[in-house]
């Protein structure tokens, strides 16, 4: 899909000063909490309202909005730095993203004017809701249904894997207006829906990993929802609006890999020097070296790989081999990374005094979300031969 480039105001030297101000909150207010708060699967609101102060619920939102108008190149770098210590917190703000970058990109310029400041605020703050219990990547199966009554819509259905559902203030709806359609995608629309009588939080989900956010299941029942709040004001494009967007998506899913593998490979440097076995820091045996050598080139491809994606974006390519690359094998670099500090570990590996199990949980939700990584290899290779017609 091809859009329009990302214009931005930064220089290079405020980016490197912004970076460096995210690495400052990560390692004061990010890195010190997250085993207490994933161990407890407790919601970080403090975190939260320092998000807000640093502008992150309005990271890519355009400055006409109020947003800080960052290119993906420069966001996806904030992701990597965040999920480099805890990958949860970054969800917080990167599904909240994606909703308004297809407001910004798809919305009516009431819509854009109505919720965009609100939420580069963090006022509003939301995610995408997509998935239900028997669609996740058909989403052409899906079976929330609205139906025009005067000036608004009812809708009933259910989602599930919704982030952000049970402490943000709406969602961006996928449903159907014309559940007979054929093709099917000709039927579906997408609403922002904000809370209200009929938008019921069922529950909140247990988790593996990416703990102390809320993700949860969604029931409506009869909700009203105005027919100004049609995305784009038209039926019938729902569809569209919700895969445009996967592009972005699957870059900040990647910078998340390329975060988790670069977090632990980190730990596992600092443990291989202080552990000691035969007389002598393990990381002076070959088979640790092995480990780290093979984990190191793994993660600066990985963040290259995210880089080369985030670029193509930025400049408004068709990018979605590029994305699909990148999502691939940055989530699988953190997979791998993950489970080789395992090893390196040893069995302190298992304790949760070690924050090493918290990364190897976390990891492999990446590699699922956002488009499994399956589908990403089959996209990978029609676009290859796309791009090579002989």
């Amino acid at each position: 899909m091809i859009h329009q480039p990302t214009t931005t105001h930064w220089t290079a030297e405020d980016e490197a000063t912004l970076l460096d101000t995210i690495d400052a909150w990560v390692e004061r207010s990010v890195r010190p909490i997250a085993r207490e708060y994933d161990q407890e699967d407790k919601y970080p609101h403090e975190l939260v309202e320092e998000m807000k102060e640093l502008g992150l619920f309005g990271a890519t939102i355009s400055p006409e909005y109020g947003g800080l108008g960052l290119s993906a190149s420069t966001y996806a770098k904030i992701v990597t730095k965040v999920a480099s210590a805890w990958m949860a917190p970054s969800g917080i703000f990167n599904s909240h993203l994606i909703m308004a970058a297809a407001i910004e990109r798809c919305g009516t310029e009431a819509q854009k004017r109505r919720y965009l400041p609100r939420m580069a605020t963090g006022e509003l703050r939301g995610g995408l809701g997509l998935t239900e219990p028997n669609a996740g990547t058909d989403l052409q199966a899906i079976r929330t249904v609205a139906k025009r009554d005067g000036d608004h819509y009812v809708i009933n259905g259910a989602k599930t894997w919704i982030t952000n559902s049970l402490h943000g203030g709406g969602i961006l709806l996928l449903v159907k207006t014309d559940p007979e359609a054929q093709p099917r995608h000709k039927g579906m629309s997408m609403f922002i829906a904000e809370k209200g009588e009929g938008f019921i939080v069922a529950k909140k989900m247990k988790k593996l990993g990416y703990r102390a956010i809320d993700t949860c299941e969604l029931v409506f029942q009869d909700y009203r929802v105005p027919a100004d709040c049609l995305l784009g004001g038209e039926e019938g494009r729902g569809f569209q609006h919700a895969v445009g967007g996967l592009e972005l998506g699957r870059i900040n899913i990647a910078a998340r890999g390329a975060g988790i593998a670069e977090g632990a490979l980190r730990m596992a440097v600092r443990y291989a020097q202080e552990r000691k076995t035969f007389g002598k820091p393990i990381c002076e045996h070959q088979a640790i070296q092995l480990k780290l050598g093979e984990m190191a080139a793994r993660v600066e491809a990985a963040k290259l790989l995210v880089e080369s994606a985030a670029r193509a974006y930025d400049t408004g390519q068709r990018c979605d081999m590029e994305a699909g690359m990148a999502k691939y094998f940055a989530t699988e670099t953190g997979v791998f990374c993950a489970q080789e500090a395992m090893r390196i570990f040893g069995g302190y590996s298992y304790s949760t005094e070690y924050e090493i199990e918290r990364f190897y949980r976390d990891a492999m939700l990446m590699c699922i979300g956002e488009g499994t990584n399956e589908m990403q290899r089959i996209i990978i290779a029609k676009q290859l031969v796309e791009r090579n017609r002989i």
